[in-house]
């Protein structure tokens, strides 16, 4: 299965996106906010098959940990939720670095099948 890191601020949606990552038999690792998630890469040196992050968080949001994260992990795969619309188009400039924005409030089907078809994608940019 893959090593997910997922970086979120609210503690009851990141323990929510855990235990659904977690019953697929992802390894999952947490940060609550962006800088904390790239402390986490820089530790790790960047070997998760995706990251997984709320765009909207304080100290550093989604997209510059998306950014931050690409320009060093070229080869992460990123998928980004969000609750706001606004935070939703800040991230259509970010097409060639994030797989998707998963719009909140998703249910556990929902986020388990936007991680799955990040996944899926990552495999087949691997493959080519």
């Amino acid at each position: 299965m893959a090593r997910i890191l997922v970086t979120e601020d609210d503690h009851s949606v990141r323990s929510f996106v855990l235990r659904a990552l977690q019953l697929d038999g992802h390894e999952t690792l947490a940060a609550e906010d962006g800088a904390e998630a790239m402390d986490v890469l820089a530790r790790e040196e960047g070997a998760f098959d995706l990251l997984l992050s709320d765009i909207q968080m304080p100290v550093m949001d989604g997209i510059a940990l998306a950014r931050g994260a690409a320009g060093v992990w070229p080869g992460l795969t990123i998928l980004l939720m969000t609750g706001f619309a606004h935070q939703r188009e800040r991230a259509d400039g970010l097409d060639a670095v994030v797989h998707d924005v998963v719009p909140k409030p998703f249910s556990l089907a929902q986020i388990r099948a936007a991680v799955n078809d990040a996944l899926a994608a990552k495999l087949r940019r691997t493959a080519a």
